[in-house]
């Protein structure tokens, strides 16, 4: 099991109630799981309790055995080996497609950089656009980069934050496809949020839908959106 959730509760300040009441989930190793709710069901939060951007009111989180956060611990977000792929992307636009991907492995030596670079650029199918700048790319160009850089580290797991939602119609389908097939070549561990059923239904292994902060059903696209 790479990640555990169990009995998180999480409220906003000033919020009248809960944003998160009492969630449980787990995650095997290269399962890609999706998140789906409307908007203010819940479900870009949890996100950020995983990522760490969040300090929950109870419950705990573990990856890989090691506990997040329970009601003594928290650890901080760069050492949580999590990823996260931003709805806009987030490129850094004075880095080339090479910097941008190479801002997280500062702790590598050279030529560990440069073989990780290598080895993520051919996974996601950006040879020879090393040296072009986010603005010389079309947007799925911009979002396989930014996939890049969220594998670059290796994490336990990566985060996505509806990925889709500045792709125009055409794009999103070819996109979704893509970017699945990337996951499961890679054996990555991925959460998206989405409240596209499409998506869902394109992308997951298995399903969470969530309304009001409560899990209401998890299991497989075919069960959960029939």
């Amino acid at each position: 099991m790479v990640m555990q959730l169990q009995n998180v509760t999480f409220s906003y300040r000033n919020a009248k109630e809960k944003t998160i009441q009492h969630m449980s989930m787990e995650m095997e190793k290269g399962e890609i799981l999706t998140i789906l709710g409307q908007s203010g069901s819940g479900k870009s939060t949890v996100l950020r309790l995983i990522a760490g951007l969040e300090v929950p009111e109870e419950g705990m989180m573990t990856i890989n055995g090691s506990t997040m956060f329970d009601q003594e611990t928290f650890v901080q977000p760069e050492k949580r080996g999590v990823g996260m792929v931003f709805q806009d992307y987030a490129l850094f636009p004075h880095m080339t497609v090479a910097g941008n991907i190479k801002f997280g492995l500062k702790k590598m030596k050279r030529t560990e950089r440069n073989d990780r670079l290598a080895s993520v650029i051919e996974l996601v199918g950006l040879k020879g656009f090393e040296k072009r700048y986010p603005h010389e790319l079309s947007g799925g160009q911009q979002q396989r980069v930014a996939l890049a850089r969220a594998m670059a580290p290796n994490p336990s797991i990566i985060l996505f934050d509806e990925p889709f939602s500045n792709l125009d119609a055409d794009l999103q389908i070819k996109i979704r496809d893509e970017l699945r097939t990337i996951l499961k070549k890679a054996g990555i561990t991925a959460i998206f949020v989405t409240h596209d059923q499409a998506d869902a239904r394109a992308i997951a292994d298995r399903v969470i839908l969530m309304e009001k902060g409560h899990i209401v059903k998890i299991g497989t696209p075919d069960l959960i959106l029939c």
